[in-house]
């Protein structure tokens, strides 16, 4: 690992090899990338990679890809071929993570075991993200984030109550896998940092369980009490009032009081101050208890009124409140405007696109914007020459598909 650098993240120095397909395993070394990291993006010749072909696609320019795999250079190379394997062991040493997402066994039957990478390099941090582990009877099956979101317990919670569960128009299991990627990297990085004669790891991760670690409650609250958490609309189980709530002219928005304070402040808002100390309402357990009548009163309030009334009577007693927003809301809020919540990628097909911020920001420390994702094999020439290979070695492991 290469020392850090004035203004640079708290990953400059670290090199990430990024052979990973499609969105969950990727975006963690995206995540790398945003600190500082130098991430190298791996692909096969074909540029076969799905989130290539997913929309947004615009005059055949793979939108989702550029944003998604920022800040990384791009290499191709078919690691199943004997010269691929052979180029891929050799470059191993010049990197301290290998990400990857096959499935178990995968690249074991391409000569790349676990033992075999440790010996090109001992200290290697191998990242395996999976749907569901290296271990365990469904540790071949394939997996997508919904099926991540639907076997761990979240799916469940979404949707009307009694109703059909709902998935979300975005792919969350595989955000909340890539989280949970970096955080992973970041965790090994701080071991070896610490420790110069430390080995590398083979970091197990499935994604169903990362987003079952998210949910905590629901093994405790079922083996203590035998409840069993479901849907229950956009209310919640477990405080009141909690919901999404219609104005007079359509505005959707979301409202949750439940601490005591604001509870209070909310009943003041809204003019009925008696309900803090109805029977049915003093407490939050008994909210929760009785959140029907209570829910009753706020949704005819709130739908007797405009937006712009509703929103000036909250914002006055301090009660927390948003709108639904669009994309188009973020582009125009001015709270977003003012942290720059939107960034430019440079780009070489549209000079630059719109992406979230880098997260978190680190007081005192400007970061380098960066650029969008690459196009395939847009720097083989660059990192293959760290290797000693020269334009007559490409064009031969070209002409054999191998790169």
């Amino acid at each position: 690992m290469n020392s850090k650098t004035t203004n640079s993240g708290s990953l400059a120095g670290v090199r990430i090899l990024d052979m990973a397909t499609v969105l969950a395993a990727p975006s963690g070394a995206t995540l790398c990338a945003d600190q500082g990291a130098d991430v190298v993006k791996l692909e096969l010749p074909d540029g076969s990679d799905s989130l290539r072909h997913m929309q947004p696609i615009k005059d055949g320019s793979p939108l989702w890809w550029k944003v998604a795999n920022r800040g990384k250079r791009g290499i191709t190379l078919d690691v199943r071929k004997p010269k691929g394997r052979e180029i891929f062991l050799s470059m191993l040493p010049r990197f301290d993570v290998l990400v990857e997402n096959f499935r178990s066994g995968c690249l074991d039957r391409w000569g790349l075991d676990i033992a075999t990478l440790h010996k090109a390099n001992p200290r290697l941090i191998v990242v395996r993200l999976t749907g569901f582990g290296q271990t365990g009877p469904y540790r071949t099956r394939a997996g997508f984030a919904r099926v991540f979101e639907a076997m761990s317990g979240f799916t469940n919670l979404t949707g009307e109550a009694g109703g059909s569960p709902l998935h979300s128009n975005f792919p969350l299991g595989d955000a909340i896998a890539g989280v949970f990627c970096a955080f992973s990297i970041a965790a090994e990085v701080a071991r070896l940092r610490d420790d110069p004669e430390a080995a590398g790891a083979e970091v197990d991760l499935a994604a169903t369980e990362a987003l079952f670690r998210l949910l905590d409650p629901l093994p405790v609250e079922y083996e203590q009490l035998g409840q069993v958490r479901c849907a229950v609309g956009n209310r919640t189980s477990y405080t009141a009032p909690s919901n999404m709530y219609r104005s007079r002219d359509g505005v959707y928005f979301s409202l949750v009081a439940s601490s005591q304070a604001v509870y209070v402040r909310l009943c003041d808002a809204v003019g009925y101050p008696e309900w803090v100390s109805d029977p049915r309402f003093e407490t939050l357990p008994k909210r929760v208890q009785n959140m029907d009548e209570l829910d009753e009163g706020f949704v005819r309030w709130f739908g007797e009124r405009a937006y712009a009334e509703i929103s000036a009577q909250l914002e006055r007693h301090q009660v927390p409140f948003c709108k639904v927003y669009d994309i188009r809301d973020i582009k125009a809020d001015p709270h977003f405007q003012a942290r720059q919540a939107i960034i430019r990628l440079p780009d070489p097909d549209y000079g630059s696109l719109p992406a979230p911020c880098i997260v978190p920001r680190i007081v005192g420390r400007d970061m380098p914007i960066p650029r969008s994702g690459p196009a395939v094999g847009e720097h083989n020439a660059e990192v293959y020459a760290e290797l000693g290979l020269d334009a007559a070695d490409l064009v031969q492991l070209r002409a054999q598909n191998v790169i």
